[in-house]
């Protein structure tokens, strides 16, 4: 399988296009998990036509419209912005983008908390021009901003969620049928689980009840669900459910120091003395020894590359 392709601000990539003519390299994003995906670089104020270096814009708000205007000088660039959008996006659009990470802070690309000077002075609850009209575009996509994947949670769920959807496309990318969805959803059922069980149970029923429905509609609303349920943040609590839940299918098998050593890992994790990743990978050597056959296929036992250690923190 490809790798998932990703969009990313240019900046964090160590390129040179910021309005001060530097950059803004994130080692994490292009040294590591640049290994994993492939990047589509996109930096808005430089691919609309402004210079390198160049005066500084930001977000104003005038007649009730958010504008893209440059600090000292006060030109209004919105239009230009809005026009080169327009056909960017399209572009995107075809290429089946897994995600994309926007630079914080960043008046045409940061997601939130861009400060908007008003003429009663600045809020702080902007969008950026560009990462706007992205997100309504591609409402499916997940999104981040790259200084809050310096969190490990918040890291994981965002990588953990760019899989997925390498995964989706996958599905979509072949004839729609209530059986291939069905498998989609049993491969994904305790990654379900560890972010949202009842968001589980919901689509189980939705699937059921599937020939109730067109396929474009059942996929579309299927979609919407579970995109919803994995930007929940799989806690520990929800982990150990999951945990538990898979190690029920090794009851007869395992001998009762193997119960044992199990449990008490999953215990451990449970109170944070121990990373995720322990406990998972003594279920895999198990999967990996007994073979069970709805066990192998589920993702939530590798739903990353495990290079990229998500998992190994406490």
């Amino acid at each position: 399988m490809n790798k998932p392709l990703i969009g990313i601000s240019t900046c964090l990539l160590g390129e040179n296009v910021r309005y001060d003519g530097g950059h803004r390299l994130d080692r994490f994003l292009k040294d590591i998990l640049g290994q994993y995906v492939d990047y589509v670089p996109v930096c808005p104020e430089v691919e609309c036509g402004l210079g390198i270096p160049r005066e500084a814009v930001r977000l104003m708000e005038t007649d009730g419209r958010i504008r893209l205007v440059t600090q000292k000088t006060g030109i209004d660039m919105t239009e230009r912005m809005e026009k080169w959008m327009a056909g960017r996006l399209q572009e995107l659009g075809r290429m089946h983008l897994c995600g994309f990470i926007f630079k914080a802070g960043s008046p045409s690309s940061g997601l939130k908390r861009i400060k908007v000077y008003t003429g009663k002075g600045v809020r702080h609850d902007g969008t950026g021009i560009f990462a706007g009209g992205f997100t309504r575009m591609f409402p499916h996509i997940p999104v981040e901003e790259d200084g809050r994947l310096h969190d490990a949670t918040l890291r994981e769920n965002f990588i953990e969620r760019i899989f997925v959807m390498q995964r989706w496309h996958a599905l979509i990318a072949d004839e729609k049928s209530l059986g291939r969805l069905m498998n989609f959803h049993e491969h994904h059922k305790y990654l379900l689980m560890a972010h949202c069980p009842k968001t589980l149970k919901t689509l189980g029923a939705l699937i059921a009840a599937g020939k109730k429905q067109s396929m474009t509609d059942l996929y579309g609303t299927y979609l919407d669900q579970f995109l919803t349920a994995i930007q929940k943040i799989a806690t520990p609590r929800k982990n150990t459910n999951v945990l538990q839940h898979i190690m029920g299918y090794f009851k007869k098998d395992l001998a009762p120091d193997e119960k044992a050593e199990l449990l008490e890992n999953i215990e451990r994790y449970h109170a944070g003395y121990m990373p995720l990743i322990v406990p998972v990978t003594l279920l895999n050597h198990y999967v990996r020894k007994y073979r069970p056959r709805y066990l192998q296929d589920q993702v939530y036992l590798n739903p990353h590359p495990m290079e990229l250690m998500l998992r190994n923190h406490v």
